[in-house]
């Protein structure tokens, strides 16, 4: 995700870090450099021309109080990618027991009936009653494309295949839509803003009254989606935009900065195919992961949106009462791979997003090979062995037979076994089952632990 601005805001910040004095001709080999990814990422060439000179006027002044000429700098390039990104968070209002409408807008191709079930998913995850609506009637495709992403994802889907009056789709489901606090609005698109679109959502609006009407557009169009944005704010009043693909593009720069200057902030990026690849937009926390910082917040929420908070309580209890098996290590392995990638995770975490490219790619792709293959050899054993995966050690012949119907070899098994009874033996442990969680683990307890459990954790 913008692999190549990311690394050059990297070197600019460390250029700057590095230098003895902070002279013009470093000022001005910084900001050619960051200009360069700029234009690389899509960003408009007249945008790009003035934040560079923004910089070299700011980086001119050497006497401010209190702050060095290198922090003044750093300051100043950080308070420009952060205005370039659209300055703060926005964030919905939505309460439990208030119904709230979302109607998502946008023109072929840009992915609205897809986000439509992620932002279902992503309010779901948090406790809304939530529910979709299809008002594509041109797509013959749409309605039962969001028919099955409902099923999939249990969430319910108010749809009607034969009517093609989208008003009149609307109107039929009015009363069963009363007891959600959360309605998706997907509506129709069309291969250009014509004068047809627009009256179909004005009338819409008029009738639904929506809450919030959000812009999809898909980040690989890079600058065009300037003309987008300005053109739907114009006609409807868009209230954000939702920015899908950020994941399969470096040019996602040309999407971001035309919501900046339209108006109209972002308010979600789509960082993936799967429904929890759904991310609110921080400006601050992008930044922060962009320069390999990490970003927390958008961690916590990514795990919070794969994690089922029911699976996580029954989990909870079992191993307070010390009986956690295979298949509840199975349930973590899958709710894992349902938070992202490793690649992706490293990102988001303080300290590690900077080191990611001294990691071979190789070797993360292994790792999420062998969780895999671990959760086919779990499938393959008996409920006997997945209660009591002890017998595996005592029986080694089972190994051979789980290896041969799993696609794995005994050695994944054995691996699996190992990583198992780390896990077990750590949930188990005196010093984490008696912590006060409000008081969180002491250095001396966090030394402790990780010198018995350190060697274990190999991946």
């Amino acid at each position: 995700m913008l692999d190549n601005l990311s690394s050059a805001f990297k070197k600019g910040f460390d250029k700057i870090a590095g230098a003895v004095f902070i002279d013009s001709k470093t000022i001005e080999q910084v900001v050619k450099d960051l200009q360069r990814a700029l234009i690389q990422a899509d960003v408009n060439v007249h945008l790009v021309k003035e934040i560079g000179d923004k910089i070299k006027e700011a980086a001119k002044d050497e006497k401010i109080k209190g702050i060095e000429r290198k922090e003044h700098l750093t300051k100043i390039l950080h308070d420009e990618l952060l205005n370039l990104l659209g300055g703060e968070k926005h964030e919905l209002k939505i309460e439990k027991g208030k119904q709230t409408k979302i109607m998502l807008l946008g023109l072929y191709g840009a992915g609205k009936t897809t986000t439509t079930s992620k932002l279902a998913t992503y309010y779901t995850k948090r406790g809304f009653k939530t529910a979709m609506i299809s008002l594509d009637v041109y797509r013959p495709a749409a309605a039962k494309q969001l028919e099955q992403l409902g099923q999939q994802n249990k969430i319910q889907v108010f749809t009607d295949e034969k009517e093609k009056d989208p008003k009149k789709i609307y109107d039929k489901f009015q009363p069963q839509l009363k007891d959600y606090d959360l309605i998706i609005i997907d509506t129709a698109g069309r291969h250009n803003l014509d004068k047809d679109l627009v009256d179909e959502i004005k009338d819409l609006t008029n009738l639904i009254n929506p809450d919030y009407k959000f812009l999809t557009l898909q980040a690989d169009i890079g600058q065009t989606a300037k003309s987008q944005a300005e053109e739907f704010e114009q006609a409807v009043n868009i209230n954000g935009i939702i920015i899908t693909r950020m994941d399969s593009t470096a040019k996602a720069g040309g999407a971001l900065t035309a919501a900046n200057e339209t108006n109209a902030p972002v308010y979600f990026i789509g960082t993936g195919e799967k429904m929890n690849d759904l991310e609110t937009f921080n400006p601050k926390s992008f930044i922060s992961r962009m320069l390999g910082l990490g970003d927390l917040e958008g961690l916590l929420e990514k795990v919070e949106s794969a994690v089922d908070p029911n699976k996580q309580k029954d989990l909870k209890e079992k191993l307070e009462q010390g009986n956690l098996n295979l298949r509840d290590f199975q349930e973590q392995l899958q709710q894992m791979g349902n938070v992202g990638s490793f690649s992706k995770m490293m990102d988001m975490i303080p300290g590690l997003g900077k080191n990611k490219d001294k990691i071979p790619e190789e070797m993360l792709g292994n790792q999420e090979e062998k969780m895999k293959k671990w959760q086919h050899a779990i499938n393959s054993m008996t409920e006997e062995e997945i209660n009591n995966p002890e017998i595996l050690e005592k029986q080694t012949s089972r190994l051979s037979r789980i290896a041969k119907g799993s696609g794995t070899t005994t050695t994944d098994i054995r691996q699996l076994l190992k990583q198992y009874k780390m896990i077990k033996e750590l949930t188990q442990n005196s010093e984490l089952t008696n912590l006060d969680t409000t008081q969180g683990l002491s250095q001396k307890q966090m030394m402790k632990i990780a010198k018995k459990f350190g060697k274990k954790m190999k991946f």
